[in-house]
């Protein structure tokens, strides 16, 4: 299973980050290319304890059932996120772009130690290994979403 710990995978994410340009547009959703990008930094900082989400009412009650179901599957489109998840300003996309790349290596180079949140603000206790796999499959759908 791919994970933002694997070097090839982080490669394939990183070449397919490459190919979005700041015009380049979303297939479905309503973020701009730079809003995705800032939006997909979001949760490797909660991973890495250096943003916090609260847990959320669903996520309590239905969290820990439906993390074996993204875990297992792709992100359908269109999905609810948190709110501190949301972008709404127009974020320089260069910078941000180089950003979040700049967070993806970091993840393949520290590998599981960069985990310093065990608890999703979703799905509840994860281990380093299932933030890994969900960091990954969060980069490969809001890049699919922008068509890379």
């Amino acid at each position: 299973m791919s994970t933002i710990f694997n070097t090839s995978d982080n490669e394939f994410i990183i070449s397919r980050l490459n190919q979005l340009t700041s015009d380049s547009k979303a297939l479905w959703g309503k973020m701009n290319v730079s809003q995705m990008i800032v939006h997909c930094q979001q949760p490797l900082l909660v991973s890495e304890g250096k943003l916090e989400v609260k847990r959320t009412l669903l996520g309590i009650v239905v969290g820990k059932m439906m993390k074996k179901k993204f875990l297992n599957k792709e992100f359908g489109k269109n999905l609810p996120t948190d709110k501190k998840f949301i972008i709404t300003n127009n974020p320089e996309f260069e910078k941000e772009k180089q950003r979040l790349i700049n967070q993806i290596q970091s993840f393949e180079k520290k590998g599981n130690s960069v985990i310093q949140n065990f608890k999703h603000p979703f799905f509840g206790p994860m281990t380093a290994e299932e933030w890994g796999i969900i960091s990954y499959k969060h980069l490969d759908h809001h890049l699919k979403q922008f068509g890379v």
